[in-house]
């Protein structure tokens, strides 16, 4: 458990280490430009390039922390449910593996681009969550290497920090690409509204299925998702009303006599 920490706070100081430079260069040639109205007025306008980069950096970041890290959460959800060792079990877990690794290198991609090509002042929430974002991925990353093995003490206390954690950096992944939806219908003056409606169902989607696992057994059993078991039709449920009237004891035929049962 001690490795995985040293690596971790490694990676993070290399992080910032190396990247912090680029944000430094960028911001330092922002104020060597000319102040202006004119150049003002440009700064605002976006040239096709940056906007070209501006939505491949959004599709970059959708795709690693609005889907993909999603997913990999729910696939590992569903390898709890599978009986330990067996092969659809392993199948679930090297999958979540692949795709949050996927999610890291894209994601990772994203930050690089973003810190060569774009404005980094960092003054607004946007670029504050996804640099704080980038960083904890890799973290996230190094502790899911470097588990401690099933019957240590670590075990339990690694557990509840690499779910806690990656469920946080899914939960803000998710904040920021609304704000950077937003920061983008800003920037380039475009409509983001369908943008933000696909997104807000993808995600809805997720969150319903996610809160759906814990009561899928459940929701089986009462008959909603049968499954395997075929259902009762209704010449079935009259033959199984028969047997059970055969099982009863015969009463006595009584007198038809409406006062009977009143002086019984």
């Amino acid at each position: 458990m001690q490795t995985s920490l040293k690596l971790a706070s490694l990676a993070i100081s290399t992080f910032y280490v190396l990247l912090l430079p680029l944000v430094g260069c960028s911001y330092h040639e922002e104020g060597n430009q000319p102040n202006d109205k004119s150049t003002e007025e440009h700064s605002h306008k976006l040239s096709p390039q940056m906007t070209s980069n501006v939505t491949v950096h959004g599709l970059l970041s959708w795709f690693s922390m609005g889907f993909l890290m999603p997913v990999g959460i729910l696939i590992i959800r569903m390898s709890v449910r599978e009986e330990r060792g067996t092969t659809r079990a392993r199948v679930l877990f090297y999958l979540h593996v692949i795709l949050q690794m996927l999610s890291v290198l894209l994601a990772t991609a994203g930050a690089v681009m973003s810190l060569r090509n774009f404005e980094n002042s960092f003054n607004n929430n946007h670029q504050r969550l996804g640099l704080a974002l980038y960083g904890a991925i890799w973290v996230q990353a190094l502790t899911g290497f470097f588990r401690p093995h099933r019957g240590k003490k670590e075990r339990s206390f690694w557990y509840m920090v690499h779910w806690m954690l990656g469920t946080l950096i899914s939960l803000v992944g998710i904040i920021n690409i609304y704000t950077g939806l937003n920061a983008y219908h800003k920037r380039t003056q475009r409509s983001s509204g369908l943008w933000t409606l696909l997104f807000t169902a993808e995600v809805s989607f997720i969150a319903v299925y996610y809160l759906i696992q814990d009561k899928r057994e459940y929701i089986q059993k009462q008959g909603v998702i049968l499954g395997n078991l075929e259902p009762i039709t209704q010449d079935q449920e009259n033959v199984q009303r028969q047997n059970q009237k055969e099982l009863l004891p015969q009463q006595p035929c009584g007198k038809h006599n409406a006062l009977k049962n009143l002086f019984d």
